[in-house]
């Protein structure tokens, strides 16, 4: 399994998740599987996505995208930190 990481601080949380689900389409044509959304506790504009990929180099080349940059930009985000990470053990306790 391939899962990205993405913290960033956004510039208001409302307008940055209108403009998330909005992209639900090119999303999951890029690649993405599933997602969680995490906020940091005293900072609500403050966000962890954590995503399933299809593959690390679809979500490179989505992340990468002229597009996706853009939407970035609309959006507000300030300065995102992506961290690709492959599974290595799954457990339940």
């Amino acid at each position: 399994m391939n899962y990205v990481l993405i913290i960033h601080e956004v510039e208001d949380y409302q307008i940055w998740k209108t403009i998330f689900d909005n992209a639900a389409a090119i999303r999951k044509q890029g690649g993405e599987k599933s997602y969680q959304l995490l906020k940091y506790q005293q900072n609500a504009n403050k966000i962890v996505h954590f995503s399933s990929w299809t593959s690390l180099e679809d979500a490179k080349t989505f992340f990468e995208s002229p597009e996706l940059i853009r939407i970035r930009i609309e959006a507000g985000v300030k300065a995102p930190e992506f961290i690709y990470l492959e599974m290595l053990e799954e457990g339940t306790l």
